[in-house]
């Protein structure tokens, strides 16, 4: 692998691992580490967890891991609107790649059978309200620079950073990346801001260059992963690989 010059802002603490498997290796002992220290200091861990397959061989090797998982709870970052159960959900790619794996205490869908999207935000909303704060939250980001499904150039895109509450609802019709499935729930800005620590997990040379360039603006809009840099205490722990 080439040798790539050092990512240098204080916002950011950049891990770049040789190949996939210590890319894993390393987001698991973070994940690890912070739920064993939550645990530790107030006896319960919450955590978010974002879809798609990129985190899905950490998720169902941080199962196996010796934490009491009883005192857990996982949430999501964000969903499509549509049924936990169909295929292409966050919901079950979360429980097949963990929660199968782990029993964990409590798991926090954010699509409720039987409600409307509006319904829904509001329960997550007022469960996430109630809830223990996170003590990590997993971001993914796409070659457009979203996060979560905070897409840019999506008509709710301004609603939701603007948000005071932890999720909205957003429409990414027109948004390609979006795909078949324009109606999210999303962790916000505020939410994103609530999190003790935020690991961002990339791939690829074009997501390098992407979060490179997020790293030289400000404009959340343009690249909404910017949301993600700069709050709380910890800076964002990037893990990338090719």
């Amino acid at each position: 692998m080439k040798r790539n010059p050092p990512v240098r802002d204080s916002r950011v603490e950049w891990i770049e691992h040789g190949d996939p498997e210590t890319w894993i290796h390393g987001i698991v002992a973070d994940m690890e580490r912070m739920l064993a220290v939550e645990l530790a200091i107030r006896g319960r861990a919450r955590m978010l967890l974002s879809g798609g397959t990129t985190p899905a061989p950490a998720y169902a090797q941080l199962a196996v891991a010796p934490l009491d998982w009883s005192k857990i709870t996982v949430g999501l970052v964000d969903e499509r609107w549509l049924s936990p159960q169909d295929s292409a959900s966050n919901a079950r790619l979360v429980r097949e790649s963990l929660l199968d794996r782990a029993d964990v205490g409590r798991f926090e869908p954010l699509v409720r059978e039987g409600l409307t999207l509006a319904e829904s935000v509001h329960a997550a909303n007022v469960e996430a309200e109630h809830a223990q704060e996170a003590c990590v939250a997993v971001l993914g980001m796409g070659n457009d620079g979203h996060t979560a499904s905070l897409f840019p150039g999506s008509a709710d895109l301004d609603r939701a950073l603007a948000s005071p509450l932890p999720y909205a609802a957003l429409d990414a019709s027109g948004c390609p990346v979006a795909g078949d499935w324009p109606l999210r729930i999303t962790l916000t800005p505020a939410g994103l801001a609530r999190t003790r620590h935020r690991l961002l997990l990339l791939r690829g040379e074009t997501k390098r260059e992407v979060f490179l360039r997020a790293l030289q603006g400000d404009d959340v809009r343009e690249l909404p992963i910017r949301a993600a840099l700069g709050i709380g205490l910890e800076p964002v722990r990037v893990h990338w690989c090719e």
